[in-house]
């Protein structure tokens, strides 16, 4: 990923009503472990990586990854979040020169349902409009995940534009908080 240019990092931790937005700790690894190898979340992008490759490649101290949060709820690590550099060669892009911002998130099965994931897509946008004011960002999903495409409305994105990639019709939407007309939200 590349710096997300002036925005200060990490920041102090976000606290909305019912979740903290932090940066990963050595503690979080199992948390992490248990994301990326479940079934469930894995059909959402592309398929979960076995368990005993992620006990091998996931470092017991993570690195500093600026923009990307652990989202946790009384204590306890339920997903992540991130704001991540879009790299050149991705089929989307709202910039000519690409490089915007790509809002990435990941919940375990069992937050699912419960508006974490809004909660902390929120927090999140807030975090970078702040850092950032008027830098675009994008989401990109799968448009048979009905969730995701359901919450890329809720947060005001507009799609750009849809693509085949990953044996699926992927949607990719913008959102900034100012207008075309220039006026903010």
């Amino acid at each position: 990923m590349t710096e997300l240019g002036a925005a200060a990092w990490p920041p102090a931790p976000i606290r909305t009503e019912r979740l903290v937005l932090r940066e990963p700790e050595s503690r979080d690894r199992a948390a992490f472990i248990e994301l990326i190898s479940s079934p469930e979340v894995g059909a959402c992008i592309g398929g979960p990586r076995p368990r005993d490759e992620c006990e091998r490649a996931l470092p017991e101290t993570p690195e500093r990854r600026p923009g990307l949060f652990v989202i946790e709820l009384d204590g306890a690590v339920i997903g992540t979040i991130e704001l991540n550099r879009r790299d050149a060669e991705r089929r989307s892009h709202v910039r000519p020169d690409a490089g915007e911002a790509e809002l990435g998130y990941l919940l375990l099965p069992e937050a699912w349902g419960h508006g974490y994931a809004a909660e902390a897509c929120v927090a999140a946008l807030g975090w970078f409009a702040d850092a950032l004011p008027g830098e675009p960002v994008v989401l990109c999903t799968q448009t048979a995940n009905d969730r995701s495409m359901r919450l890329a409305a809720q947060l005001g994105f507009t799609e750009v534009q849809r693509y085949e990639a990953w044996g699926a019709e992927q949607w990719a939407g913008v959102w900034s908080l100012v207008t075309p007309s220039g006026r903010g939200f």
